[in-house]
This record gives structure tokens, sequence and C-alpha cells, in this order.
């Protein structure tokens, strides 16, 4: 199978986890006989340095003309004072409008060998595995009006959470088609005792469940969800909900698995996906060797998984990234007190020795490999 991806390295860490997982894909498709074309393009702050533009027209062009994206990272300190549309940051949410991905899918799973780096007690993050779907293209992150007005000293702030029938359901239906092919759950998260969109949320989401009657549908008020995914992780299958919502409880559940680095996610629903670690461009590790890139390589499993439905080849790259935590070997957010942290380079080695002992590459026959 031909694979035309666009990478954009991004910001901060961003290009140093996409080599990772680039390395990552190019052993994977020499196993299974895939054909590559990459191009790569500027997003966010390496966007503005070279054009003054987060998101050029060349870069938007190639994301569009691809079968998936790639993304590392965008934003930093450097960019703080741009004025809102010229930050790193309106790169990418132009680029997820413009691709029409209205779906956010965030795993957290807690792989065994990592119990250990869970704040909580090895006993509550035990068989920890959520997949949250997150509203990507609506509520408060674009609903409009929003503004800044007044003297200094008296000014006011506004923004709009706006939802409509339409956005629910197919947000919805992600989650229930998802949540079939997982342990039939779906927990819808919103705030329905105090706000309007929430109400309207519970009452579509609630309509929809009616066509999987095979899904146990649940809701619970966000600072409730909060507070089980804390408490009681293992509860949670599917979690279905807005933007901002999910925004704030997926970075809660990377910290119940033990670190943001081991995130990966998809944003997906229009004709071209968007693949990317879930950790910011975190500009005070940047070039210094030591970034995680097992979330950028996760998220070369969601996308040969999401966009090119190649379920066999995802799985290789998850089982290689397990085989290599049960081996010990760690980057310096997962190391403990005395343990040898690997390079960023080192760890995406480890993963395409650990695809190359699977021996997968000898259980695909030739006649099953892909021109």
């Amino acid at each position: 199978m031909l694979l035309n991806l666009t990478i954009l390295p991004g910001d901060g860490i961003g290009p140093e986890v996409t080599d990772q997982a680039v390395l990552v894909l190019e052993a994977l498709a020499e196993i299974f006989g895939h054909q590559l074309q990459l191009h790569r393009k500027n997003i966010g702050g390496a966007a503005l340095t070279a054009s003054n533009d987060p998101l050029p027209a060349d870069t938007l062009q190639a994301c569009l003309s691809s079968s998936a994206v790639l993304l590392g990272a965008v934003g930093g300190p450097a960019f703080d004072h741009f004025p809102n549309h010229l930050r790193p940051e309106a790169g990418l949410l132009r680029l997820r409008r413009e691709l029409g991905a209205y779906a956010n899918l965030r795993p957290a799973v807690c792989f065994p060998a990592l119990e250990d780096c869970s704040p909580l007690r090895a006993d509550v993050v035990h068989g920890t595995d959520i997949l949250i779907v997150r509203e990507l293209l609506g509520g408060l992150y674009f609903g409009q009006p929003r503004s800044i007005e007044g003297p200094a000293g008296s000014r006011n702030a506004l923004n709009t959470m706006r939802y409509g029938e339409p956005e629910i359901a197919r947000i919805a239906h992600i989650a229930f088609d998802l949540a079939r092919k997982r342990r039939h759950k779906v927990r819808s998260v919103d705030k329905a005792n105090v706000l309007e969109c929430s109400r309207l949320w519970r009452e579509v989401v609630t309509r929809t469940s009616q066509n999987y009657p095979d899904v146990k549908l649940s809701h619970m008020y966000v600072d409730s969800a909060a507070m089980s995914l804390v408490q009681r992780p293992r509860d949670f299958d599917v979690v279905l909900t807005e933007n901002m919502f999910g925004d704030i409880l997926s970075d809660q559940a990377g910290g119940i698995v033990g670190s943001l680095g081991l995130l990966a996610s998809a944003s997906i629903g229009g004709s071209v996906g968007l693949y990317e670690p879930v950790h910011g461009s975190a500009p005070d590790i940047a070039g210094k060797g030591i970034a995680n890139p097992l979330g950028a390589i996760l998220s070369v499993a969601m996308l040969l998984r999401y966009s090119f439905q190649l379920e066999r080849e995802a799985a290789c790259i998850e089982n290689a990234v397990g085989t290599v935590l049960n081996r010990g070997h760690r980057t310096a957010d997962l190391a403990s007190s005395g343990q040898t942290a690997l390079a960023t380079p080192e760890m995406g080695h480890s993963v395409i020795a650990a695809l190359a002992d699977s021996g997968v590459g000898q259980a695909v026959p030739e006649k099953e490999k892909s021109a």
C-alpha cells in the first residue's frame, strides 16, 4: 500500500520525536512491503519564523493532498507576545478546522511495566485502558463572539460556548461506534446542572444512544469525572465529552498512566486524519535529546489504524512499545532514581529493534505484502 503522508515536525521537541516516529514507520513499512511518500512542511513557530504565518498555504495544501498528517508539537515562549491569530497554536487550530477533524481520540493505557510510574497505587491503576473522545471544533475554543474590551483597569473578557445538535450527534456516533470495538461502555461527561450547552449535549447523546442498544451509556458531571478518574480509573472505557472538558481530562489521564510523553492522539472525522502526541513542545528540554518519543510513535500506530485500516501493523508498533518497556528501557520522564535514562534516538532504536525481534517480518508471506 502507498502511504502518502505529510510530516509537520513543528516546534520544541516536535522535530526530535517525529524523527523517531518516522524511523519506526519506515522500519515497519519495510517489513510489510508498504511504500512511503513523505512531505515535510512547517507549522506553528517554525512556520512563523520562516514565513510569518503559522499555517502557510503550501503546508495546508500538502496536508489536504495527503492521506494522513503526523504532527510533532507547536508553541513556545518566544511567541507568547504575538497576537492570537499569529500564535503557533492558531496554525494548529486552523489546520484541524480545514481538515474537518472534529473527533479527537486520546487513549490512556497503563502499560503493566509502568504501573510504578503512576502517582496512583499500582493496584488502582492496574488495567487502566481509557479512550477519551473529545469534540474538537466547537465549544469555548471556537465560539463567537470572543473579546477583551474596555479601558485598562476595568476590562471585560468574553468567550462563547456554543454547540449545535448535529455537532453533538456526530461525535456521539463516533464514541458509540468505538465502544462497540472495546468494552461496550460510554460515559458522557458534561456540566448539565449548570450549562445549557451541557443540557443539550446530554439530551442529544441520550437520543443517539438508542441506536446502540448493545452499548451501556452513563452520564457524569465533569467535576465528578475528574475525581473518579483518580479513584477508579478502571471503571472508564470510552469517555465522550466536549472540547474544553476533553482537553483537561485527557491531560489528567496522562498523569494517571505515568507521563504525557506516552500519550498519542488522533483527530479524525474529515477526509484526512491528523495524528500527534499529546505532550506540548517542551521548550525547556528541546535540543537536549531527552524527550520521550513514545507518544509520537504510538501516534503512528493510530495513524495506521484509523487512516489506513492497517490493524495488524498498528498492533505491531503497540506491542513493540510494550516490549521495550518490559525490557526496562526508559526515557528521563519515566526513569526512577538511579535508573539509566535513554536518549530520544536510543528509545526510537529500541522500538525498531523490538519490531525486528518480534519476527513479524518472517510471519508476513510475500503474497500478503503490499506492492
